[in-house]
C-alpha cells in the first residue's frame, strides 16, 4: 500500500523547490561570469567582487546538486534556460557598467532572498532537511545584496526601471520553474 502521508507530499515540494534553487544557482553563475567578463572593461573595480560572488554561487549549486542526487531527484528542466538567460542578462548589464551591475545584483538577490524566506516558511515543520539546505546559503546571498547596496543610487529612471524589470523577470523564472519542474 502506498502512503499518502504529508511527509511524502512535502518531499515532493521540497524536491521541487531544491530543483528550482539549483537551476537558479546555475543562472547566477552565468550571470556573474558574464558580468565579470564585461566588467573587466566597463567596471574593473567590481571584478574582484563578482569573482567572490561566483565562488559562492558555485558552492550553492554544488549544495543543491548534492541534495538532489541524495534525494534521487533530477535537475530542473529550467537548468539550461536559466544558464542562458543569466549569461545574456549578465553580459548586457555588464556592458552598462558599475551601476547597472549593482542594480542587477540588488534586484536578483532581493528577489532570491524573498523566495528563499518563502521556501523556508512553506517547508518549516515539513521538510527539515530542505529548510537546512536552503538556510545554508542565505548568508552569502545577503552579502551579495548588501555589498552593492551602498553603491546603488536609484537616482535615474533607467536604473529604477532596470531593477524593476529584473525583479519581475526573476520572479517569473522562479514561478515557471515551480510549474515545469
Amino acid at each position: 500500500m502506498v502512503s499518502t502521508a504529508p511527509v511524502h507530499s512535502t518531499s515532493i515540494l521540497g524536491n521541487r523547490m531544491l530543483k528550482v534553487d539549483h537551476a537558479g544557482e546555475q543562472g547566477a553563475i552565468c550571470l556573474y561570469r558574464a558580468q565579470r567578463t564585461a566588467a573587466r572593461v566597463t567596471a574593473p573595480a567590481m571584478v574582484d567582487h563578482l569573482s567572490d560572488f561566483l565562488i559562492h554561487e558555485k558552492r550553492h549549486r554544488a549544495v543543491f546538486g548534492a541534495a538532489l542526487m541524495q534525494r534521487r531527484a533530477p535537475r530542473s528542466r529550467m537548468f539550461w534556460p536559466c544558464a542562458i538567460g543569466g549569461y545574456v542578462l549578465g553580459f548586457l548589464t555588464g556592458l552598462f557598467g558599475a551601476r547597472a551591475i549593482a542594480a542587477t545584483t540588488l534586484a536578483v538577490e532581493a528577489t532570491v532572498l524573498r523566495h528563499l524566506a518563502d521556501q523556508r516558511r512553506a517547508l518549516s515543520g515539513l521538510d527539515a532537511e530542505a529548510v537546512a539546505i536552503i538556510g545554508s546559503i542565505i548568508e552569502d546571498e545577503q552579502i551579495h545584496h548588501d555589498r552593492f547596496l551602498d553603491r546603488m543610487k536609484l537616482d535615474s529612471w533607467w536604473l529604477r526601471a532596470l531593477r524593476s524589470i529584473i525583479s519581475a523577470s526573476t520572479e517569473a523564472v522562479i514561478w515557471l520553474g515551480m510549474r515545469v519542474g
